[in-house]
């Protein structure tokens, strides 16, 4: 026993092989090399719970039946199963079929030698006979190595589950290996380094393992190494009818076998090598061979051409880093597709060793041949063109574009491709979802490479952060995601920046959105854009609203945004109607004076007092502080009626509502109101001096007749003045406020606020006749002002100089009275000639007075027929009811026939209109 125990293991196995078979040491060396590779594989029975490889071995018997038809159906109906996920134990049913299947008469084939004390003696011959056999194909999980220059290295360990059970790494639910459905969870983990995942082997088993390695079929006990698996085939292929260098003799179909496996792996073969000129692997057409396995072998030769192509486009783009992340994601995705692939590749490797080793011939029916690697690639190939095309369909996009293309190509019938692409976009879209979560969560945006659809531009100023900062790249924006979705990501995360860097408000974003579970892996991507309508929307929905209402409460508590607004409408627009009548009368003396005269200063301190005096002193004084005058840009001949305006001074948060061009609007709103208010004001200063002089001048009889013309003219401007100031505070102010207030309040974010206030300006200057369609009308308006400012200045000349006279009549009346109480003559013939002289010479000029009012009404009424002819055939219709207003009695009809005529047109189609 003690020199027994000083022998080595494989002599030790030598001896038992040599007393098993009854046989000498020189004649048992096949059969110490199996024994050899029994001892040092990991093969248990536990590698029969996998569910791939109970269905191989269903496969395998209906090859061997010659049924390769049933095969590929029982392969299409297995995915099928697969896919539906009824079964909880599908194991258990395909073991159950592959049990019925067999011969009960025939000795099951257990993966594990069981060698007896009872039966060592009594069956000697039978072990001989096993030893005989080839290892079973089941046991793949001996490591393989394929030695050729240049080609991959292939393994298929196996990995250790929980408890120490073995699980055959290679053996997954999915992958291009499984020969089946690609389950939607994606490829098998990779696996680890060879061996690292078995249980701990003992010091025999590793030297068996590697003496089965380094034995050559040869020699039985020299240490050489083994010969690589190359394209030339071995000698226990079977015959070989063709030598090295003789293209005339034909080749054998295991010759072709060997030359395949390494095309798929995109290795050029002995007879198959990749022609250049035709993009393609292709048989040299001096080897002789028959026209099917020509044939068949190109078909099969397609399989290493996808598999180039794919390859080709993950190595040029795995070291781009300016293919950025999503494209990074994209490339591991096709990497898991190829190892899965590799691992296919393996198994048959494997499988064209054992073959090998053992010595079967091509005709056997376990053997390798082309037309079972044509069954068993079916799948592969499928997927594989799935992902070449899918390769070309992604060509030039990078980012969210990517992503977009795999989605789009995602939408097909077949639920494998489907799942397929499916699993590919989780990846894909997994740093994006990265991307948008931080975003929206955090405000933060670290886009290196230009992917996500948010971009930011560092240029921009704070005071335009809302408005320039942030913008969509449209094109990288995924399909998955819509356009509203989008917007709401790019409000979420700018509200977030803005309540930062110009609110100055340091509430950490956990608070005012609590951030939900990320995508912390492809799974929870993939789950997340299972649900896009559901989960998505609403993690969107929630931080949207969250911090959408937050900034807004900042803007009106701590900003006063509202109060803004309505102090623009209150003191830009008129609206404070006490503070805008006091700060004319207060501004009379001074506006009327040219405009070079004025001085700021004096004009802002008449402001103040305006405000002091009306109830625009209880407004907030944050509001009133920011309330100042301004003085426009002085022309020659210009009063201070002209160059006259209220300011009002934003800075901050709320200069991001109020902008520039904002405030440009109301400065050319307010000139327009202050001037329309000027003529309202100016007409009630000419009916107070006609009121005051009416009667005065009653011992005047030669006035009557030009001061009746005054009145119908002054009537006829108030008029006018009168609708017009109906139409711009009522139908246009107004009706734009109500409308801006009511979409305020419904506001769910700052954007709507901004489109809302921009809506309303853009509302009151179209309808205030300030936008460039209505500029000829502006101009026909500006003339109607005009005529007003001159007919006062005709008016007041007048009551100027009929008042003179009256004055100078009743001082000669009071002398004459006076010289007659004194007992005197009343008037000497003198001062009687000399009175009668200047009468005479004043009632000369009421006929000039009378031709310059009726000039005057004749101008002015023109005026107002060709602005009543514009209006008339305006397309707003508020425009065209003033028109009916401002001639409700048909008189400018009645004096002009364009007046009629738009008139009429306009009547006509008044029905259709209301």
């Amino acid at each position: 026993m003690a020199a027994l125990d000083q022998k080595s293991p494989n002599v030790l196995l030598q001896s038992l092989c040599c007393r098993i078979t009854g046989k000498s040491e020189a004649e048992v060396a096949h059969q110490f090399q199996y024994a050899v590779r029994v001892v040092g594989s990991n093969y248990a029975p536990t590698i029969e719970r996998d569910e791939f490889l109970v269905s191989e071995k269903i496969k395998k018997e209906l090859l061997k039946q010659r049924r390769e038809g049933d095969a590929a159906l029982f392969s299409e109906l297995h995915r099928k199963l697969q896919t539906q996920g009824v079964l909880k134990h599908r194991w258990s049913v395909l073991y159950l079929l592959l049990s019925l299947c067999e011969d009960p008469r025939k000795p099951s084939r257990v993966g594990i030698l069981v060698i007896t004390p009872q039966s060592c003696n009594s069956q000697v011959g039978s072990y001989g006979a096993l030893f005989a056999q080839a290892l079973p194909r089941d046991a793949h999980s001996t490591p393989f190595y394929c030695t050729r220059p240049g080609s991959l290295p292939l393994s298929y360990p196996e990995r250790s589950g929980p408890g120490g059970v073995q699980i055959s790494t290679s053996m997954g639910t999915s992958g291009i290996s499984s020969l089946g459905v690609y389950s939607l969870n994606g490829p098998t983990p990779t696996p680890q380094p060879l061996l690292a995942g078995h249980p701990p082997q003992t010091a025999g088993q590793q030297l068996g393992s590697r003496l089965a390695w380094a034995l050559p079929n040869s020699s039985a006990l020299a240490p050489t190494s083994r010969a690589p698996l190359g394209p030339s085939p071995l000698s226990t292929r079977g015959p070989r009818p063709r030598h090295d260098g003789d293209l005339t003799a034909e080749v054998g179909e295991a010759a072709l076998v060997r030359d395949i496996l390494y095309v798929f792996q995109g290795i050029d073969g002995k007879f198959i090598k990749m022609s250049n000129a035709d993009n393609c692997y292709k048989i040299d057409s001096k080897v002789v061979l028959c026209k099917s396995l020509r044939d068949t072998s190109n078909r099969l030769a397609e399989l290493g051409w996808l598999h180039n192509k794919i390859r080709k486009y993950t190595d040029s783009r795995s070291l781009d880093r300016a293919f950025g992340l999503v494209g990074q994601s994209f490339c591991a995705s096709l990497h898991q597709e190829l190892k899965e692939y590799y691992r296919l590749l393996a198994v048959l490797h494997s499988q064209l060793q054992v073959e090998d080793d053992q010595g079967v011939n091509l005709g056997v029916e376990s053997s390798l041949t082309l037309r079972r690697l044509l069954v068993w690639t079916y799948d592969p190939k499928v997927r594989l063109k799935t992902l070449a095309a899918l390769v070309d369909f992604c060509q030039g996009r990078k980012g969210g574009e990517l992503a977009s293309a795999v989605h789009a190509y995602g939408k097909t019938g077949d639920p494998q491709m489907r799942a397929l692409v499916q699993h590919i976009l989780s990846l894909v879209s997994h740093p994006i979802l990265n991307f948008l979560y931080r975003w929206i969560y955090d405000g933060e945006l670290e886009d290196t490479y230009h992917e996500f659809f948010v971009a930011s531009d560092p240029t921009v100023k704070t005071d335009r952060l809302w408005h320039d900062k942030y913008s969509l790249r449209k094109s990288m924006i995924p399909t998955f995601i819509t356009m509203d979705q989008a917007r709401k990501v790019l409000l979420i995360g700018k509200s977030i920046n803005f309540l930062h860097q110009v609110c100055h408000d340091r509430t950490s974003p956990g608070k005012i959105t609590p951030a939900s579970k990320s995508t912390d892996s492809p799974k929870d991507a993939a789950e997340l854009l299972s649900d896009l309508e559901g989960a998505f929307q609403g993690k969107i929905d929630a931080a949207y609203f969250e911090t959408s209402k937050y900034l807004l409460n900042v803007l009106n508590q701590n900003y006063l945004l509202l109060e803004h607004l309505q102090a623009m409408r209150r003191y830009l627009l008129l609206g404070q109607g006490d503070f805008i009548r006091h700060l004319m009368d207060l501004l009379k003396p001074e506006l009327a004076r040219p405009a070079t005269t004025l001085y700021q200063h004096n004009l802002t301190g008449i402001l103040e007092t305006a405000v002091r005096a009306t109830n625009a002193q209880y407004d907030n004084a944050e509001i009133l502080k920011r309330l100042d005058v301004r003085l426009l840009e002085v022309s020659p001949g210009d009063t201070g009626w002209d160059v006259f305006s209220l300011d009002y001074h934003v800075e901050g948060p709320i200069a991001t509502v109020f902008t520039r061009e904002c405030m440009s609007h109301y400065l050319r709103v307010f000139n327009f109101l202050w001037r329309a208010k000027r003529m309202e004001y100016i007409l009630t200063d000419i009916w107070k001096g006609q009121m005051c002089n009416a009667k005065l001048l009653k011992s005047m009889p030669e006035l009557s007749g030009v001061l009746h013309q005054c009145h119908i003219l002054a009537n006829e401007m108030v008029h006018f003045i009168h609708q017009m100031q109906y139409y711009i505070t009522f139908e246009v102010l107004e009706c734009c406020w109500d409308e801006l207030w009511n979409k305020v309040e419904k506001a769910q974010d700052l954007d709507h606020i901004i489109a809302a206030h921009e809506g309303f300006l853009d509302s009151v200057i179209s309808r205030c006749l300030l936008d460039t369609n209505s500029r000829s009308l502006l101009n026909q308006l500006r003339a109607i002002f005009d005529q007003i400012i001159e007919f006062q200045s005709a008016q007041d000349s007048l009551y100027r100089s009929a008042l003179e006279e009256l004055t100078l009549r009743l001082q000669y009346e009071e002398r004459k009275k006076q010289r007659d109480s004194e007992g005197e003559w009343g008037v000497t013939a003198e001062q009687e000639a000399e009175e009668n002289r200047r009468i005479q010479e004043f009632q000369e000029t009421i006929p000039k007075m009378r031709s310059q009012l009726r000039i005057l009404t004749h101008f002015y009424q023109g005026i107002v027929q060709q602005f009543l002819v514009l209006i008339m055939t305006s397309p707003d219709e508020s425009l065209r009811f003033l028109s009916f207003r401002l001639d409700f009695n048909e008189h400018y009809r009645a004096r002009d026939p364009r007046l009629r005529a738009s008139l009429g047109a306009t009547r006509g189609r008044r029905p259709s209109n209301i």
